[in-house]
């Protein structure tokens, strides 16, 4: 990737993942899959944020759990709850549908049902849980910053192992990126996770969260043939809360 590519790369990836306005060369709009090779840069930034808002709320001396749960708001007010919703609309379609069209249709469907809110509830109620749990600013910072990264590596990959589901919707219209690209990602990814979290902790979680990721793309090849947007949304949340998890074990 050229200097000129890895800047308009840094440009669509942000403009997908966040909600941050920057402006973005209309050739590059629906290439998002050019752009693999920043994704865990993206997501390092956005678990910076989060992490910047638990130590802030640790310095006013709110304790903990409040510094907790600001820190997950954060990161959902970034993303403008992209992965959230992703993860709801997965949760159900794959577990209320009853075949392969329903599900897809199910998903495609912008109301929440029963399975979904659960779905987002476990979801921000873990994290919260686990970052109280960590406590510490820095480690917990450590474990954002990780974590996010981590989640948004393993996308290209899924993407390249996958296919997209149907011909149309989101996961179709970004492309899939080349193997290069991704497998540079993972690698991007990994050496950050093993940066924030230590040699060992880290890989222990990097593979963890690999291992739940791709039972996730095989469930999700097997109830609905492949890939979408929102199945690539839980695959990010399922990364997330696993890495957050090993990084708190004592």
């Amino acid at each position: 990737m050229t200097t000129r590519g890895i800047f308009a790369g840094f440009a669509v990836a942000t403009a997908f993942f966040t909600r941050i306005p920057v402006a973005m060369p209309a050739s590059h709009a629906e290439r998002l899959a050019d752009a693999a090779l920043v994704f865990p840069v993206i997501g390092a930034g956005i678990g910076g944020v989060a992490a910047l808002a638990f130590l802030l709320v640790q310095l006013l001396g709110l304790g903990d759990w409040p510094a907790a749960v600001l820190a997950v708001l954060a990161g959902i007010v970034l993303t403008g709850a992209l992965h959230e919703d992703g993860l709801a609309d997965t949760a159900d379609g794959l577990i209320g549908g009853h075949d392969r069209e329903q599900r897809l249709a199910i998903m495609r469907d912008s109301r929440h049902g029963t399975f979904g809110v659960v779905a987002i509830v476990l979801s921000v109620v873990l994290r919260a849980a686990v970052l109280g749990e960590i406590g510490d600013p820095i480690h917990a910072g450590l474990a954002l910053i990780a974590a996010h990264a981590a989640s948004r590596a393993a996308l290209p990959v899924a993407m390249r192992m996958l296919a997209p589901a149907r011909a149309d919707g989101l996961g179709a219209a970004v492309g899939r990126p080349r193997t290069l690209p991704a497998i540079g990602a993972l690698a991007i990814g990994l050496l950050m996770t093993l940066a924030a979290l230590g040699p060992l902790r880290g890989a222990t979680a990097f593979g963890l969260a690999g291992a739940a990721i791709f039972a996730s793309g095989v469930l999700a090849h097997r109830r609905i043939g492949g890939y979408t947007g929102d199945i690539l949304g839980a695959f990010q949340q399922i990364g997330e809360i696993v890495m957050l998890l090993t990084a708190a074990a004592k």
